[in-house]
């Protein structure tokens, strides 16, 4: 239950009183805290959100990305009230206050949507009052058109427009407004001509901006963490560093690519839009257990290894892979990324080679079995023979600094985004510390989750701290999946996790991806561009390289444990390099495919054709109104009737044209959709319409 008081002189000032991360010790934060006791509120506020584990985490915001407010608002008797969503500053001056209105009559659910403007820790609280006005003009037009007390009620209109007049700043055009309708009231006519005065369009604008409020009531505050843009809307592109520009030689062996080759790479990245340059890690490999070709147990001579079998006699997680460069490489690297207006993202993975500096230096970091060996990483029946997980366990002081500075170096060195691998197999204290830390010392720093895991640990990490999550988009296929999916992310779990949609990663490549060829990987890529405000791809999926190692839902001559070549102009003529590159101009052209909270699901009659809408209206008032239609069948072509929910797409209140004007981003057609239209659509030709709306 929210905390509520009667009178505003009871609130902390907002910007005091901030919860900041526990630095307890893990006995003592076990320890249970009994809830403190708060009063209920003389028109109670309950079931507040966006709120975490009752306002203990701050939830999840983005500069320019509205959000909703929403409370349970109600009181006794049968008086009128209102309510109303409050935003405050980080430095804790108020930034907006918005009107709530009740979205679930009955129920009482009141609703508000605010938008921070710049980053940091903001909060939010809702305040409630009884509503003087709106109970007399209840009560004053039943009673009226009744004949009811008529006298009475112009009476009662008068003393309660001439106090909000009062209420009203001196010299405001609202004071006038409402004085003069206090006026009008005393003047001659009958009671119905006289009750029309106070019920002016007028006097309803200048009560909304100076609402006459009794009997106070404010929730507690609650912080949210408003992240920039990126953290929310981005294009990842994922490669090898070594893999970029590699060549075999006629004898079979192999030149690794190096940081200056990778560098070579941008160019091309950019060209297709993305705004992230994902590299997989480029650390020393170690070469005890050291993986083959197709994780083989065994590697040949020339084999690279895994480049997640971090650390060699040359370094660790803070040393570049001879073989790669130096640190003078990588910055020229994020210094070209910086001038195509692309941000450098590093893969990190927190474990240990057998041969890492960690492993003889700190063996107490790692858990030494019975027979005092050390244990390797194993998700059963996956083994991972070539590294050692951390034991958090032993020594959590020493672990953290040692990853909190490592970190700390490459952010030295221009990486703005992390995408951490696995970091559901490392405890939650750890994470919610360091990204606290993280946020203070480095906030402009993105973390993203790989966290292909159970929910409440994909959530709970994203609670706690990691900007975006990898989610289980890959295996979503179906029309009903998808769509629950789609609202589950956009409407219960966005205070907690901001999706990436991934179709493919280095580890995963999904039996539909396997069978589908390159239909499948054009589906794929346009839901995942549209669908979340974050997509990324992994390099040769423009390539639609669908071949599986037999057993497995990965690629076979995986790129983890070999080098590989790529032709990437084939991507131009049976690839589809055009789509992707299309896409990303979409997805920038149109603000409503950047925002996660504004989804609408449009039935179809086909079982294999969904469809959906993406809404959004900037600060200027300015609306961006996007249509998807696609088929997801990477086989068959399917047709269908879409019933549009016109009411859903911005056209207005006052709409009643009966077809809208449509125009097909990826095709350049231009249709006229009534609100059931007719689509085929051919999944080796145009398996999808994505269509903005002409608004009237």
């Amino acid at each position: 239950m929210t905390t509520s008081s009667n009178s505003r002189d009871t609130r902390k000032p907002a910007g005091q009183d901030r919860r900041t991360v526990s630095t307890d010790t893990p006995t003592e934060s076990a320890r249970p805290r009994r809830a403190a006791f708060a009063p209920v509120g003389r028109i109670p506020i309950i079931d507040v959100s966006p709120v975490i584990e009752d306002g203990r985490w701050p939830a999840k915001a983005t500069v320019g990305e509205a959000f909703p407010v929403r409370g349970t608002v109600f009181r006794e008797g049968h008086d009128e009230f209102s309510a109303e969503a409050v935003l405050t500053r980080p430095d804790g001056t108020e930034a907006q206050r918005v009107r709530m209105v009740d979205t679930k009559p009955g129920l009482n659910r009141y609703e508000g949507w605010v938008v921070p403007d710049a980053t940091g820790t903001w909060s939010f609280h809702i305040e409630s009052w009884s509503d003087p006005y709106r109970t007399w003009e209840h009560n004053a037009t039943v009673k009226i058109e009744a004949g009811v007390d008529e006298r009475l009620m112009i009476d009662e209109g008068i003393a309660v427009l001439t106090q909000a007049a009062e209420n009203a700043p001196a010299d405001s055009a609202e004071r006038t407004t409402l004085a003069a309708a206090a006026d009008a009231m005393k003047g001659e006519g009958t009671p119905a001509s006289l009750l029309t005065h106070g019920l002016t369009t007028a006097v309803h604008n200048a009560l909304s901006r100076y609402p006459l409020r009794d009997m106070m009531t404010y929730s507690a505050d609650y912080l949210v963490n408003v992240d920039r843009e990126l953290a929310l809307y981005g294009s990842w592109y994922e490669f090898f560093p070594r893999s970029a520009g590699a060549f075999q030689r006629p004898d079979g062996t192999w030149v690794p690519g190096t940081l200056k080759t990778a560098t070579e790479e941008l160019d091309r990245i950019k060209a297709m839009g993305f705004t992230v340059a994902y590299l997989t890690p480029i650390h020393p490999i170690g070469s005890t257990n050291r993986k083959g070709r197709n994780n083989t147990l065994t590697a040949e001579p020339g084999d690279p290894g895994s480049p997640y079998g971090i650390g060699s006699e040359d370094g660790g997680h803070d040393t570049i892979h001879p073989d790669l460069g130096t640190f003078e490489d990588f910055d020229r690297l994020v210094a070209r990324a910086r001038e195509l207006d692309l941000e450098v993202a590093l893969d990190i993975a927190l474990q240990a080679s057998p041969d890492h500096p960690w492993v003889t230096e700190h063996p107490e970091w790692f858990t030494t079995r019975l027979d005092g060996t050390i244990a390797y990483a194993e998700n059963p029946p996956k083994k991972y023979q070539d590294i050692y997980p951390l034991n958090f366990d032993n020594d959590p002081e020493g672990i953290y600094v040692a990853i909190r500075d490592m970190l700390a170096l490459w952010a030295d060195h221009g990486v703005t985004l992390f995408r951490i691998d696995n970091p559901h197999t490392k405890p939650l204290p750890f994470w919610q510390r360091l990204l606290a830390e993280f946020r203070e010392t480095y906030p402009d720093v993105i973390f993203l989750a790989e966290a292909f895991t159970k929910p409440p640990m994909l959530q709970t990490l994203g609670a706690i701290g990691f900007h975006q999550s990898y989610n289980y988009f890959a295996w979503r296929n179906e029309k009903t999946e998808i769509e629950e999916y789609l609202m589950e992310l956009a409407y219960e779990t966005d205070h907690l996790v901001r999706p990436a949609f991934w179709p493919t990663t280095h580890d995963i490549l999904t039996p539909y991806m396997q069978r589908g060829g390159v239909p499948a990987f054009a589906i794929r890529a346009i839901l995942a561009a549209t669908g979340a405000p974050t997509w990324g791809i992994y390099s040769g999926y423009e390539l639609a390289e669908n071949i599986a190692r037999p057993g497995a839902e990965e690629q076979i001559d995986n790129e983890k444990y070999q080098f590989k070549s790529r032709d990437y102009g084939l991507g131009d003529s049976t690839g589809i390099t055009p789509l992707l590159t299309k896409l990303n101009a979409v997805r920038a052209a149109h603000p409503a495919l950047q925002r996660l909270r504004n989804v609408t699901i449009h039935p179809t009659t086909s079982d294999k054709i969904i469809c959906f809408s993406k809404k959004m209206r900037d600060g200027e008032g300015k609306q961006d109104t996007v249509i998807v239609a696609l088929n997801l069948d990477p086989f068959i072509t399917h047709d269908a009737l879409i019933d549009l929910d016109f009411s859903t797409l911005g056209l207005g209140d006052d709409y009643h044209g009966g077809s809208i004007i449509v125009d097909d981003e990826l095709t350049g057609q231009t249709f006229e959709w009534g609100q059931r239209p007719f689509v085929r659509l051919d999944p080796h030709g145009s398996a999808a319409h994505i269509l903005s709306v002409r608004i009237p």
